[in-house]
């Protein structure tokens, strides 16, 4: 992957990866921790998918893995790397002071109970190319935003309802399925999903919870490709989780506008963990048409396959 096989990262970024309340650990053996899951573990548009409907595995990443915050707060997280206090938010403004251009990305999947939000960051340390994908999802409006930012989670390991009811490999529009908000600044673009705006979220969430010890989850972001000149599809960045105990949330307190230049954030236990599945889609839902793709590690996919939007 571009993020590993022996390269050399800087120590900032390490400080990020292993600073939140979730251990950064290996894939292969990471419980109650997260990782970054081998991209070919994802099937992406292949390079002539208009015509032939195959689909590849998702080799390299386009960004390197960053931090990940599973956080609670007093009320809904949002708009987080607009707090200067932040730790992220404070080593991007740092690299910046240093001459550095760093680009982050951050994912806030806000869950539909207690505000609790997971957080995932990825970052680029290069310039993003003109015209590319990213580049017209940076300077792109919320419409576009809306229709081309794609979630693919897959269950690696979980008790056999919750396979049932998801199914082994979800995929998602993001702003088709739900309420997303997009916030940029000069060195980060942070998009906040709000998960309890999907009657269907909102139910797995219910079913996912008892279970959550048990389950690992990938998830994986990325720009659809919907026209033969932006093929193959490019994952962005994943996430793996296993085996997440439910005390090993942090609690986050977002300092107020006026007192926010001399206030810390704050990352503390808390009682409760909630699960992550709630993001897969829910079989035979009246409300949006659904399907499900079998994990084909290493393989192509042939088979023409409706993209569930929950």
């Amino acid at each position: 992957m571009t993020c590993s096989d022996g390269e050399s990262e800087q120590q900032w970024i390490e400080n990020l990866k292993s600073g939140g309340a979730i251990p950064f650990l290996a894939p292969e053996n990471c419980p109650n921790g997260w990782a970054t899951p081998p991209g070919d573990s994802f099937m992406v548009r292949g390079p002539e998918y208009l015509t032939n409907k195959v689909k590849i595995p998702g080799g390299e990443y386009l960004l390197k893995p960053l931090g990940f915050d599973w956080i609670k707060g007093p009320t809904k997280i949002c708009e987080i790397l607009n707090d200067k206090n932040h730790r992220v938010r404070k080593t991007i403004d740092e690299e910046v002071s240093h001459g550095n251009q760093p680009f982050v990305w951050a994912f806030n999947l806000q869950l539909p109970k207690d505000n609790y939000s997971a957080i995932f960051y990825f970052v680029s340390l290069e310039p993003i190319p003109e015209g590319s994908h990213m580049d017209q999802f940076l300077k792109g409006d919320d419409a576009f935003r809306r229709s081309r930012l794609k979630l693919i989670a897959n269950i690696v390991k979980g008790p056999w309802i919750v396979r049932t009811a998801v199914g082994e490999q979800a995929i998602c529009i993001l702003g088709r399925a739900l309420s997303c908000k997009y916030i940029q600044g000069s060195n980060f673009i942070e998009i906040d999903v709000d998960i309890g705006s999907s009657i269907v979220a909102n139910a797995i969430v219910h079913l996912a919870f008892g279970y959550i010890t048990t389950i690992t989850i990938d998830l994986a972001f990325l720009i659809e490709s919907q026209t033969e000149s932006e093929l193959p599809e490019r994952l962005l960045g994943a996430v793996r989780f296993s085996e997440l105990n439910p005390g090993s949330a942090g609690l986050y307190n977002k300092p107020s506008e006026e007192h926010q230049e001399s206030s810390q954030t704050q990352v503390l236990p808390t009682r409760f963990w909630h699960g992550f599945s709630q993001l897969l889609n829910n079989p035979g839902s009246p409300r949006e048409p659904s399907s499900s793709l079998q994990n084909s590690n290493g393989t192509l996919q042939t088979e023409d396959v409706k993209e569930n939007k929950w």
